[in-house]
């Protein structure tokens, strides 16, 4: 039932990024990074919600530094997670790749394809909403890049549009970052695909890289970034500081109705519940006419 002014979203993408798996340790457990973060237990958080959840998601879309060095034991642990709690949701798996990334282990161990070192790029259909992921890695360097060839294949892409439009995933968003140490690995020449994305059916952009969730605007087009799943950056730190701290790991819902794209963040873990309203509640609201709904969900109840 609808009970406000917007219908039902047409589509629902988890969007999680960064999560920097390191090579399996003799014991079969995942080393941790920086001899700190246990990046296994958050990405199995982020399934555990997303299953107890029950919503209908349609892909779960991961942008980028999957591995934080592309080790092939990585990718595959990760990959297993993943796709075991993917399948049980029915949900498409859509992965990008990041600077932290190596091209041939991502194509053997994520994708299941025969490795090699081009740019892997993509098209995913979600009935009629088109994903389009963006390989803007440099290979050996952190900053990010897109070649003439990419944005010929991304302009053919575009020139007919989807019945739902397009999101395009990538790793390096093409949004500000406050934190100078940030602003040398930021994608590069982005005018160039502005051009391309201007009048296209691109309705928003998911990326990552930034390892803490942000929003912006590019070429029109809204721009959301999710925090990584490992640790985060934390932007209030003191000026010239680049500093990383292992909580406020968060993944994000994104809502695509007929008109727009809504982004939500949804921190990882479990907090103490203070306030519910249980579906027996909802219930009742439904069976009220609209104008009782106003006045039951009111102060004057109180």
């Amino acid at each position: 039932m609808q009970l406000g002014q917007y219908p039902a979203a047409t589509h629902l993408i988890a969007h999680l990024s960064d999560t920097h798996f390191l090579g399996t340790a003799s014991d079969g457990s995942g080393r941790l990074l920086y001899d700190a973060v246990d990046t296994d237990s958050t990405v199995h958080r982020a399934m555990a919600q997303l299953e107890a959840s029950g919503l209908p998601i349609d892909a779960l879309v991961f942008t980028g530094d999957i591995a934080d060095r592309g080790e092939p034991d990585a990718y595959r642990r990760v990959r297993d997670i993943v796709e075991a709690s993917t399948a049980r949701m029915g949900a498409e798996l859509v992965w990008v790749m990041g600077n932290h990334d190596e091209r041939h282990a991502f194509r053997t161990e994520l994708l299941r394809v025969e490795g090699h070192d081009a740019p892997v790029d993509a098209v995913v259909d979600l009935n009629g909403l088109r994903m389009i992921t963006l390989d803007t890695t440099v290979p050996g360097y952190h900053h990010g890049e897109i070649t003439a060839g990419q944005l010929d294949w991304l302009a053919e892409v575009l020139s007919q549009p989807a019945e739902h439009g397009s999101l395009l995933a990538l790793h390096h968003p093409p949004v500000p970052t406050t934190l100078p140490l940030m602003t040398i690995l930021e994608l590069r020449e982005q005018a160039a695909l502005a051009q391309v994305l201007a009048g296209t059916d691109v309705r928003a952009i998911l990326g990552g890289h930034l390892h803490y969730a942000t929003t912006g605007l590019f070429a029109g087009i809204p721009v959301s970034v999710a925090a990584a799943t490992c640790y985060t950056i934390d932007v209030a730190a003191p000026p010239r500081q680049l500093t990383g701290v292992d909580g406020g790991q968060s993944i994000n819902l994104v809502h695509v109705y007929a008109d727009q794209v809504v982004h939500s963040t949804v921190p990882l873990g479990a907090f103490d519940v203070v306030t519910r309203f249980d579906p027996a509640y909802l219930a009742r609201m439904e069976a009220l006419s609209a104008p009782d709904r106003v006045e039951a969900f009111s102060r004057h109840t109180i």
